[in-house]
């Protein structure tokens, strides 16, 4: 399948959101705690080196967005610039580029809002002892 650059920049930069999604999801996010403190605990206390850098990619957005971008270029076929075996290569590695690109996009913006609710809390405290 042929297609143009324009086409490969906008499947890029469109892929790059799932792949950020999914690899922030479990190793930020709430819902996946209990299995990514387990992880942790693994990559710190196994002795094999092999088994701490396994338990280690769960705990990690970038590594694992390496392991997200991999399944999805095996799902999606995607390929950027090469009809071959290098547009694969080229595509994973601008794949987890751009997903790690939404990540920190992302967690500065968490981090703003966050920032923004404890100084509304503090004020907040000031006016009501006032």
């Amino acid at each position: 399948m042929n297609i143009n650059i324009g086409q490969q920049l906008a499947f890029l930069f469109i892929l790059g959101l799932p792949i950020a999604s999914v690899a922030w999801t479990v190793t930020h996010e709430e819902v996946f705690r209990e299995p990514r403190e387990y992880c942790k605990n693994r990559s710190e206390s196994c002795e094999r080196l092999v088994q701490r850098k396994f338990f280690y990619l769960f705990t990690c957005e970038y590594c694992f967005s390496h392991y997200v971008t991999l399944f999805f270029l095996v799902i999606t076929q995607f390929k950027l610039l090469y009809e071959d075996w290098r547009g694969y290569l080229i595509a994973g590695f601008a794949l987890v580029w751009v997903a790690n690109l939404y990540m920190n996009i992302y967690s500065r913006v968490r981090l703003d809002i966050k920032k923004e609710r404890v100084e509304i809390e503090a004020t907040e405290r000031t006016l009501h002892q006032s």
